[in-house]
């Protein structure tokens, strides 16, 4: 009875182990709700039908990487705001700390805080040492995933979202045609 018990104890700490299926283009995206470093709350579902979304994931604020990533979108936002969408970072950093680092960074969009890290877990982002990997999703009007962004180099982060916005066919504001 005592190997049996082990044999299940085992087993149901290997199926809480395993992970949950990876997001792919083409599914939904995960809702969320996440305060932004602006003081608005962002949620996921009031841009479906209207806008095309881009959420890129940092791991911590106040690191070099993150900050590059950061200067490099705060510079280039005119670029990025040629295309119809909505563009926000996201960390599991506190909102305090995304509020600072916007500032230190000249950002002039949204730095989404999920402190609870519930919304970096439904991405599949978290990391076992607990930040969020560094992977930017694009996600259509309708709300699937256009694509899956895992390879982002944080000095041309901008430009490589731009690249990717025109190669998705994400509309252009009507004055930028």
């Amino acid at each position: 009875m005592l190997n049996f018990l082990k044999y299940c104890l085992a087993s149901l700490l290997l199926i809480t182990a395993l992970p949950a299926t990876a997001l792919e283009t083409g599914d939904m995206a995960p809702d969320f709700q996440l305060p932004g470093s602006d003081g608005q709350m962002h949620k996921l579902s009031d841009y479906r039908g209207k806008q095309a979304v881009v959420l890129a994931w940092f791991p911590k604020a106040y690191t070099s990487g993150c900050t590059i990533e950061c200067k490099s979108l705060a510079d280039n936002g005119p670029l990025i705001r040629q295309y119809d969408v909505s563009y926000f970072m996201a960390s599991v950093d506190p909102l305090a700390d995304n509020k600072g680092f916007t500032k230190e960074t000249g950002a002039d969009f949204p730095l989404l805080s999920d402190e609870d890290k519930t919304v970096a877990e439904a991405y599949g982002v978290l990391s076992p040492r607990g930040f969020a990997k560094r992977h930017t999703f694009y996600i259509g009007k309708d709300g699937k995933i256009l694509k899956i962004d895992t390879d982002i180099n944080p000095p041309t982060s901008a430009e490589d979202m731009v690249e990717n916005l025109g190669k998705l066919g994400i509309a252009r504001k009507a004055s930028q045609q």
